[in-house]
């Protein structure tokens, strides 16, 4: 995960598998059962889904920066968005909490917590379906239909950065070097992006120990970007949205996996669940 601009990647791929089968055994056998999709993609990808409790538990460990609008997050086995979507909810409650009376702050700090989140995911299905339920999430904070220029901003922001590929070899599912986004703000609706290879993020943990040849180099230049873009608007975003014309053409609906309930995240829905008026200050 990226925490507050420093990446950790785990030694394992379905690091969520086994903390699965350290959490509660006394868990219900329904909420077991919803954790797999079929017995042959456990067995073929280890594909075992995070329960909820655990999901909160484990996030509640870094509280602070799931509840930060800026901090970065990287699940690289984000599956349909177990993790990604509770996040994303965490940043929106601080979004309404600091800029909930500026329509345009709040919409424009909504986006920014959405470019902050970041995922890798071997199956086609399940990448496709947590692109849809971080966006259908986003949508309904907002209120936006498919229309709206920001719901097309978002919609490419996370065609960047929710990625069909496999974490531990660092390529993209057509073979291609994992190269992530990062979105800076810069005030006044725009917003700076620059790209960085996957497998050369991983490398900073070496350069950065104490004992390393490199310790003394600080941000060596091999960290630099690996192209950097000129300042983009929601317009200019949402003009990139390749997805939009398949939306249209082939609709689709979004994955069972999460209940009603987990779905709404409307501004009602933020406060009613407490989230908003249990943040500590220092997430915003």
């Amino acid at each position: 995960m990226f925490f507050g601009g420093r990446l950790v990647v785990p030694e394992a791929r379905h690091v969520e598998v086994a903390l699965f089968f350290f959490g509660d055994r006394n868990e219900p056998e329904p909420e077991k059962l919803s954790q797999i999709k079929s017995k042959k993609r456990v067995s073929d990808h280890g594909e075992v889904f995070t329960p909820a409790w655990m999901v909160e538990a484990m996030l509640d460990l870094v509280k602070d920066e799931s509840e930060r609008i800026d901090s970065r997050f990287l699940e690289p086995a984000c599956g349909d968005g177990n993790f990604l979507v509770q996040i994303l909810k965490r940043k929106l409650a601080a979004v309404e909490l600091k800029y909930g009376k500026s329509d345009f702050e709040r919409r424009y700090y909504a986006l920014l917590a959405i470019m902050c989140i970041y995922g890798i995911e071997l199956l086609p299905d399940n990448i496709a379906d947590c692109r849809a339920n971080l966006l259908k999430i986003l949508a309904e904070y907002l209120n936006l239909d498919e229309s709206a220029e920001l719901y097309r901003a978002a919609s490419y922001v996370l065609s960047q950065n929710l990625v069909h590929g496999d974490a531990l070899k660092m390529r993209t599912h057509d073979d291609q070097p994992i190269t992530f986004a990062e979105w800076g703000p810069l005030g006044k609706g725009k917003f700076q992006r620059r790209d960085f290879r996957f497998d050369t993020l991983t490398l900073s943990s070496a350069f950065n120990e104490e004992d390393s040849l490199f310790a003394n180099l600080g941000q060596h230049e091999i960290f630099t970007p690996a192209k950097t873009y000129p300042p983009m608007t929601v317009s200019e975003l949402s003009s990139l949205d390749v997805a939009r014309p398949l939306r249209e053409a082939c609709p689709t609906t979004l994955s069972d996996e999460f209940s009603e309930s987990e779905k709404g995240v409307g501004r009602d829905s933020l406060r009613s669940k407490g989230r908003v008026n249990n943040l500590p200050k220092e997430a915003i």
